[in-house]
């Protein structure tokens, strides 16, 4: 069996939810707090339960949103039904739109990376490239054969001092 402790509402939760509405100066009792902790617990164990029963009518486990709504007008809290429905539908349009900005944010993401890739691609094929031209040259480079002094000597007469290894 569940402590009865264990059913409530955190207390520091209820009195900082209290403190909010009071003014800054307004002190708050031990007492008061638990007492609002306790009915504050109740409520909620009361439009749950509510809730609960309806979704086990329909052979479902979990409950929703539109059950807590529902439970509520049904036990005649009308107001609060359409004001936590209003809630509710904005809390979905919001978590859609951060939904799809995730899943934008994500192929974005994707899509970078994709660029990276091919970008480190190119860089490495054009690597490769001068390294293949680089080495392709090398057979056709000619080298001077001659000493130091022939070549000086036939570079002043214009004439080719290279020959073809």
């Amino acid at each position: 069996m569940v402590d009865e402790p264990d059913k409530l509402l955190p207390v520091a939760n209820v009195g900082r939810i209290m403190k909010r509405i009071l003014p800054p100066t307004a002190k708050i009792s031990k007492e008061a707090k638990e007492t609002i902790q306790e009915c504050a617990s109740e409520f909620i164990s009361f439009v749950t339960g509510e809730a609960s029963d309806k979704c086990h009518k329909e052979n479902r486990k979990t409950v929703n949103g539109d059950d807590i709504c529902w439970a509520l007008g049904s036990l005649g809290f009308d107001d609060y039904s359409q004001a936590i429905g209003g809630y509710l539908h904005k809390h979905r349009e919001f978590e859609r739109e951060r939904a799809s900005a995730a899943a934008a944010s994500s192929s974005a993401a994707a899509l970078a990376a994709s660029n990276q890739i091919q970008i480190a691609n190119s860089i490495n094929q054009a690597t490769a490239g001068e390294a293949s031209a680089s080495n392709s040259c090398k057979g056709q480079l000619s080298y001077p054969t001659n000493s130091p002094l022939e070549f000086r000597s036939l570079m002043e007469k214009g004439q080719s001092s290279h020959t073809k290894p």
